[in-house]
């Protein structure tokens, strides 16, 4: 038998191997654990629920400037829209900025608004949810199938549906469910 001469590991040199390594199990953690919660947290804000900022004073008193709501998004897809009274978020087409508003009629009602009043099929609407009167009349108008007709909760200062007319079901984003913020406002939207 002869002598086989392994050849001897490398030395190492000075501390930047270690270093070397370590920054590479850091990396495949940071990868390992960092990238799938980035994942999940696209995909849920993706197709499940997203945080929206409430913008403006439409909706008072009901929501308010600034105020953070969840939004789900899910429900719409399983159940084929919006009912009565739900609070949606909304992106008009061409728009960049959300709205949200209120669900006042359904596709195939006739909706109309005439001194403050909503009618839905030439009937008073009965709204539980606050209301603040104002803003202009609307005349008597079907809203066609794969729309709904949506306002603020202060007409007087909402640009809504008497303005740009019924939504269409795709424009919907989701519906708002829960205030998270501010601390003191925290609860379901009703």
């Amino acid at each position: 038998m002869s002598d086989l001469e392994l050849p001897s590991p490398a030395p190492e040199s000075g501390p930047l191997k270690p270093l070397a390594r370590f920054l590479l199990r850091a990396l495949r953690e940071l990868v390992e654990t960092v990238l799938p919660a980035i994942l999940i947290a696209l995909f849920i804000n993706a197709f499940l629920a997203q945080a929206t900022v409430v913008r403006g004073q439409s909706m008072e008193p009901t929501l308010y400037d600034n105020e953070r709501v969840i939004v789900e998004k899910i429900s719409y897809r399983l159940t084929g829209g919006p009912h009565r009274g739900d609070v949606v978020v909304l992106r008009l087409d061409g728009a960049r900025d959300m709205l949200i508003k209120r669900v006042v009629a359904l596709p195939g009602e006739t909706v109309a608004v005439q001194g403050g009043q909503v009618f839905v099929d030439g009937v008073p609407l009965t709204e539980p949810w606050a209301v603040r009167q104002g803003g202009p009349d609307y005349p008597p108008t079907v809203v066609p199938e794969g729309y709904v007709f949506v306002l603020g909760d202060n007409r007087g200062h909402s640009n809504d549906s008497r303005s740009f007319g019924p939504v269409p079901l795709k424009n919907i984003i989701g519906h708002a469910v829960f205030i998270y913020w501010p601390p003191d406002e925290v609860g379901p939207v009703r």
